[in-house]
């Protein structure tokens, strides 16, 4: 898939939470093509400290607005930058990268799209696509407080949401894995993004249950085109860069402990 170099317009930053925030960004040409699940690399100008670009996974693209939706949490002197940029600034962004996520093969498919903290990002993306062509996404979200159950109206205008929360200030307390829907409902295939313990975990669940199930890894990513090598994951394949081969896995290549 065709990659770009482009400086995107600033149209809205929104701050969600003290540390979460929205952004959104647009062009004056049409936005290329993108699939859930890919991510894009923002260069982060006016942060002396900051080097490399800052990898996000593509939140939403709302192809009437030829907007690029990104979500935020702010972890680091890089992200905070990004957190202040105002409406009309510029960000130079290299999109799209690496692979997106897969269509169930049964149109009558039942999807479960789960995912831990910021990992609930490249989800909204992958609901609306799945809803767009007939199915009926269900989302699990876990987060630590509802505080943190950031862009949630925007996830229940596109299908049920069960949330869990670690304080149980939010639907059922605990993580996503402890969540009852697991246990009394039955799913064809699981998507998930966060911690990659929670990922573990998600995996092991589907396993058991013999549920289809693709992770999207969220390995320390530099350069975001295979040069740097600080993204390795270790697959049924050997080693591959999470960045190119990435970085949505069906849990199967994965040689995690599971």
């Amino acid at each position: 898939m065709k990659k770009y170099l482009m400086d995107l317009k600033v149209v809205e930053n929104k701050q969600l939470y003290p540390n979460y925030g929205l952004l959104k960004l647009t062009s004056d040409k049409r936005l290329p093509e993108m699939i859930p699940g890919q991510f894009v690399q923002v260069r982060v100008d006016g942060s002396p400290k900051t080097f490399l670009r800052r990898p996000l996974s593509i939140h939403f693209v709302d192809k009437k607005a030829n907007e690029l939706w990104l979500l935020i949490r702010m972890a680091g002197e890089g992200t905070h930058r990004l957190s202040r940029v105002e409406a009309g600034e510029t960000l130079n962004v290299i999109l799209p990268l690496g692979n997106g996520f897969s269509i169930p093969e049964s149109s009558s498919a039942k999807p479960l799209l789960i995912g831990g903290g910021v990992g609930m990002a490249p989800l909204l993306f992958l609901g609306d696509a799945l809803k767009s062509i007939g199915f009926d996404p269900a989302f699990l979200i876990g987060v630590r407080s509802k505080e943190e159950a950031v862009q949630l109206e925007a996830f229940e205008r596109i299908g049920k949401v069960y949330p869990t929360t670690e304080d149980g200030s939010l639907g059922e307390k605990g993580f996503v894995t402890h969540h009852s829907i697991l246990a009394t409902k039955k799913w064809d295939k699981i998507y998930a993004c966060g911690p990659q313990p929670m990922m573990v975990a998600v995996a092991k669940y589907a396993k058991a249950t013999e549920t289809a199930c693709e992770v999207s890894l969220e390995n320390l990513m530099a350069c975001g085109i295979g040069a740097c090598l600080c993204c390795i994951e270790n697959t049924v394949n050997g080693n591959v860069c999470v960045c190119t081969e990435g970085p949505v896995f069906n849990m199967n290549q994965l040689k995690w402990q599971i």
